[in-house]
């Protein structure tokens, strides 16, 4: 069991083992908490990876989601089955915004040191 406050190796193992499970979710949290323990030096290109790789997979499965939704939503508004519809869409919706939280927290850690300013 990992101590209250990991170390920076101990989440880069964590999020190495969540991506071998292929829980995407934990590796982002673990890999966000590397990137925000980043003050004056840079994440290692190791580091680098885990971060992209955890974003791609988890924003990629959302992403998938929501084409299917829509490919589903689109075919029920050829068949004007409008009950369906406004049900697909408020569920098409849900995605959305989690989409738009994953987007915020990649940009948000973009903000942060992981981009010096020159």
């Amino acid at each position: 069991m990992m101590p209250t406050e990991a170390s920076r190796e101990d989440n880069v193992y964590m999020a190495k083992l969540a991506e071998q499970a292929e829980r995407y979710e934990e590796m982002v949290e673990f890999m966000e908490k590397v990137a925000k323990t980043v003050d004056a030096e840079e994440l290692t290109v190791e580091e680098r990876n885990l971060l992209v790789v955890a974003y791609k997979n988890v924003f990629g499965a959302w992403r998938a989601s929501w084409r299917i939704i829509s490919s589903i939503e689109q075919k029920e508004e050829r068949c004007e089955n409008e009950d369906h519809v406004s049900i697909i869409k408020e569920h098409r919706g849900k995605i959305e915004e989690e989409l738009s939280k994953i987007r915020d927290g990649i940009l948000d850690l973009l903000d942060s040191p992981l981009i010096p300013l020159y």
